[in-house]
């Protein structure tokens, strides 16, 4: 969840008291005025200009802050899978889009064939994290190596249910510190 203070020694309480299988999340704006509206109208509408400063931003707020942290970066992005028929739909993978941005400004490679989505499932769009977490249990399948340090790139953290599920298969496959990056988490 948001916290006032970012640090590598803050936990949420939701981490607190239900700890992700993952071991950080980078996330610098909440998902509310104007953030979301530029999210949506990237996401939803393909106006892909709304996206490109929230993008740059990232990265800015990424480079000192994977510097400061004394970790390595991650030797991989991965963006969060998305069924061929929606990405046919929408005309473009919004997490795609963003790993590729950040991959190519922090040079760190993506890799867009380690996990894929192996069934359709209800949208996530108003369920709670319950929910979210059975709906989206099975959905994701590793099946190439991965590496060591990952990070799991998205648009936004709702519920965190699928950076979870998808941070477990990552895990399951051998990844030892799996981070996630996304433009924006939801406030509560």
């Amino acid at each position: 969840m948001p916290l006032a203070h970012s640090g590598d020694r803050h936990l949420c309480g939701d981490c607190l008291t239900s700890p992700p299988p993952f071991d950080r999340s980078l996330i610098p704006w909440r998902y509310q005025y104007p953030v979301d509206s530029m999210i949506s109208r990237y996401k939803y509408s393909g106006q892909r200009k709304f996206a490109r400063p929230l993008i740059a931003g990232f990265a800015d707020y990424l480079a000192p802050t994977l510097q400061d942290c004394g970790r390595s970066k991650p030797d991989m992005l991965i963006p969060s899978p998305m069924l061929p028929g929606r990405r046919r739909k929408r005309g473009f993978n919004q997490a795609r889009d963003i790993a590729e941005s950040l991959g190519h400004t922090l040079n760190i490679p993506v890799r867009t064939d380690v996990v894929r989505r192996t069934r359709k499932v209800q949208a996530q769009r108003g369920l709670g994290r319950e929910a979210r977490l059975t709906n989206m249990h099975g959905v994701f399948e590793v099946y190439k190596a991965v590496p060591e340090r990952v990070a799991i790139v998205d648009d936004v953290v709702t519920t965190g249910a699928t950076m979870r599920i998808l941070a477990s298969v990552l895990r399951e496959a051998g990844a030892q510190e799996i981070q996630v990056w996304a433009l924006a988490r939801t406030p509560g």
